[in-house]
Parts: structure tokens; C-alpha cells; sequence
């Protein structure tokens, strides 16, 4: 026959180690208790957000104002070099005419009046263009030492016709030989009173350049 067990003497028993688990419980909470940090709730207001009060911000575009710029000045008269094979009217060849004068060439003071290339009535020369054609050749001498040594060639001259008609400012555009050159400058300064030159109804200076060309037989 089994014995029985009384249940009161096995709670008996367990009772201290239903205390030691108690005790752990408790020191496990109050542990948790300390190291809990608790935080006060903070609300923030944000207000409301009323998108109607939003006006679209239109920025206004701007049209930057170009302006032309200004006119180019007007380019000064240029007195062109005519080269040796460009064909200009009224040329003149001075043909074996002997001289034996010793000529000078002078040079001519500055003169820093105005003057034009082209004006509404041109200086005219005694008999026209045909009338100074004729003067030049019959006026120049071909220098001997040039003639000894063959020399030949196109010389240039421009000069001014003053208001009063008078022909000044003789000058040597293009040369060949020095004694060419020099007559050519001697025929030219003895030329006689043009017609002066007008534009507006003004008398004025104008320019010319013409070519003389010496020539042997």
C-alpha cells in the first residue's frame, strides 16, 4: 500500500524558492524603474497652412532696351595711288624733246586748307582737258641725262586748284626717275589759272592727279 504525501509539507518546501523568485521579480522592476526615463509629450502648433492666402508671385519680365549704335563716322577722302596698269584718261606722252636747263625741284609749304576730289563744277583749264594736254607737251623737255641713259616711264602729279584758280601744292605721287620727276613738277607749276572749282555756289579747293608719260623714240 502507497503511502500518501501531504500537499502542505510540498508547498513547505517550495516556499523559499517561490520567495527568491519573487525577490528577483521585484529587483528586475525596481531596476526597470530607474532606468525608464519618461518624456513630458510637446506638441507644436503649426498653425494652418491656407493656401489661398498664397498669391502666386508674378515676376515681371523686362525688356532690355537695345540701342543702335551709332552711325559710323564718315571715312575720310582717300587719294588713291593709281598703279601703272590702270588706265586713266587724258594721258600724256612727252616724246624726245631735248633740255639743257639745270631744273630745281622745290618743295612746297604745307597748306592744311580743305580740299576736295570731286565738286559740283570741276576747275576747268583753258580749252579743257584736250586744252592741258596740249600745254604739257608742248612744254616739256625730256631731260638729256635721262635720254643718254634710256630712262623712260610714267610719272605722277597732283596739285590743287586753289579758289582763285592758281595751281599749288605740286607734289610727286609716283615717280620714275628723279630728273623725270623734276620736270614733270617744272610743266605743271607753270600751268596757267584754271576756272576755280565751286560746290554750292562756293569757290573751292580741288584736287587732281595726272600722268605724264615720257617716252623714247
Amino acid at each position: 500500500m502507497e503511502p500518501k504525501k501531504n500537499p502542505d509539507i510540498s508547498l513547505e518546501k517550495k516556499k523559499g524558492l517561490f520567495f527568491q523568485i519573487g525577490l528577483v521579480i521585484t529587483l528586475v522592476i525596481v531596476l526597470g524603474a530607474f532606468e525608464w526615463k519618461s518624456y513630458d509629450k510637446v506638441a507644436y502648433n503649426l498653425g494652418q497652412l491656407n493656401l489661398d492666402d498664397l498669391e502666386e508671385e508674378i515676376i515681371p519680365i523686362t525688356k532690355q532696351e537695345v540701342k543702335p549704335p551709332p552711325p559710323p563716322p564718315p571715312p575720310p577722302e582717300v587719294i588713291e595711288i593709281v598703279e601703272d596698269d590702270v588706265e586713266i584718261e587724258d594721258e600724256i606722252e612727252i616724246e624726245d624733246t631735248e633740255s639743257d636747263e639745270d631744273v630745281e625741284i622745290e618743295i612746297e609749304e604745307k597748306d592744311d586748307e580743305e580740299f576736295f576730289m570731286v565738286v559740283e563744277n570741276m576747275p576747268e583749264f583753258p580749252g579743257g582737258d584736250l586744252g592741258l594736254m596740249k600745254y604739257i607737251q608742248k612744254n616739256v623737255k625730256y631731260p638729256a641725262i635721262a635720254k643718254e641713259y634710256n630712262i623712260t616711264g610714267k610719272v605722277y602729279v597732283s596739285f590743287i586748284v586753289d579758289k582763285k584758280g592758281s595751281v599749288t601744292n605740286v607734289k610727286i605721287v609716283r615717280g620714275v626717275d628723279k630728273n623725270l620727276d623734276a620736270e614733270a613738277m617744272r610743266v605743271v607749276k607753270s600751268l596757267p589759272k584754271y576756272k576755280p572749282g565751286k560746290q554750292r555756289g562756293k569757290s573751292v579747293r580741288v584736287m587732281f592727279t595726272i600722268p605724264i608719260n615720257f617716252t623714247l623714240n
